[in-house]
């Protein structure tokens, strides 16, 4: 019963924080501090959701074919290859090291 509590009261507080954002006054969300935090937290929770995805598995740290995958999505990012490339070079890196038996 106690997980159903904490399920319910996450989904008030999402809902509670979303609402506040639509009752925010228009004048504070135009002001350029704001507006660069806004976009600097937003990269920088991808970026913590990124890393977590890929170099954990439950609640330990893991090597495998994820973290050469995300190294070489980088490196095509950074050369600035298009997105369905940048995709497919990850994925093809994972295949083919899991196919290497590199798990």
């Amino acid at each position: 019963m106690i997980g159903w509590g904490a399920v319910l009261a996450a989904g008030l507080a999402c809902f509670a924080i979303k609402l506040a954002g639509h009752l925010a006054p228009r004048g504070w969300l135009e002001r350029p501090a704001v507006a660069r935090l806004a976009a600097l937290v937003t990269a920088g929770l991808l970026a913590a959701l990124v890393a977590v995805q890929a170099a954990s598995t439950g609640q330990e740290l893991a090597a495998d074919a994820r973290l050469p995958a995300l190294a070489v999505a980088a490196v095509a990012l950074w050369r600035r290859l298009p997105f369905i490339v940048v995709v497919v070079l990850a994925a093809a890196t994972a295949a083919g090291l899991r196919a290497a038996g590199w798990s």
